[in-house]
């Protein structure tokens, strides 16, 4: 058995002269959630597509429970669950009839969960799947995916069309998977979703992993935010190495430190009688706009 749920190497995907993926690297762990953020076309659906055996790979290799993504599909698909941004359904099916569908795909349903995920989702299984709005195509999915025993759950901008309160449903169904020892990779535009639920962040750009780390591991090579007001005026702190973008608020100071210099930026400020000391780090948007802006 792999120690990985999903393992990418090197991979590259070229559409004719076009590089959509460029030496894509990363793993996702048993019983971890892995956050893959970047803007439409930045290559997050082309490499679920290969995840999912939908596409070969171009160089390198993507494996799912060890077996390759591409020769293997068919075994992989029994053992993981994957929910798309923007989810088709039978139209002449109900809500229920196509989850039923999808579960007893993978064998006996546990219909207790079945019907404890619909009423979370607040999902009314007797409808058509034509009458659905696309938030309730989406709640389907959601209930077909975590109803069934999968191993691995593949979800690409799985809330599009949720509101912000079945947002939360779907948090705390990612964190039950978690807890059971599940994979969850996820493609999100949410950052505040990636944030509450990611042991592990990717950032993709044009093709390119261009950063990859726990949060605290991407916020360490970043500056934090900080205000402090002292009893005395603070002398030379434009000079220190790190310190960025002081702004003077009437008493108190903003600016922003390099993390690497924090320590040496408070032991010069203690000296002046710290009255008070606020520190932020940054938040996962910043981090992204670092990428992009």
């Amino acid at each position: 058995m792999s120690n990985y749920s999903l393992e990418i190497n090197k991979l590259v995907k070229r559409f004719g002269k076009i590089t959509a993926l460029d030496g894509i690297d990363l793993t996702l762990g048993h019983g971890e959630v892995f956050g893959y953020i970047g803007p439409n076309g930045a290559g997050k659906t082309t490499t679920i597509r290969v995840l999912l055996g939908i596409l070969q790979t171009t160089e390198g290799s993507a494996r799912v429970f060890g077996m390759d993504a591409w020769k293997d599909a068919v075994e992989i698909h029994k053992r993981i669950a994957y929910v798309p941004g923007d989810v088709n359904l039978w139209p002449n099916l109900t809500g229920g009839e196509v989850i039923d569908l999808f579960v007893s795909l993978r064998g006996e349903i546990d219909r207790a969960r079945r019907d404890r995920l619909i009423k979370m989702f607040d999902l009314d299984p007797t409808k058509k799947c034509r009458t659905y709005s696309k938030g309730n195509r989406q709640k389907v999915a959601l209930v077909a995916a975590f109803a069934s025993d999968a191993e691995l759950f593949i979800l690409d901008e799985p809330t599009s069309g949720l509101d912000p309160l079945m947002g939360q449903v779907f948090n705390e169904c990612v964190l039950e998977q978690k807890n059971a020892g599940k994979g969850v990779f996820l493609s999100s535009h949410i950052l505040s979703e990636v944030e509450q639920l990611c042991d592990k962040v990717g950032i993709i750009r044009e093709g390119k992993l261009v950063d990859v780390g726990t949060l605290s591991e991407l916020r360490h090579l970043t500056r934090i935010d900080m205000t402090i007001e002292t009893q005395r005026q603070i002398e030379g702190l434009e000079l220190l190495k790190g310190v960025h973008g002081i702004i003077d608020k009437q008493g108190s100071l903003s600016f922003q430190v390099d993390s690497g210099e924090l320590a040496a930026v408070i032991s010069y400020i203690s000296k002046y009688g710290v009255k008070k000391i606020e520190s932020m780090p940054p938040s996962l948007e910043e981090l992204f706009m670092r990428h992009y802006s």
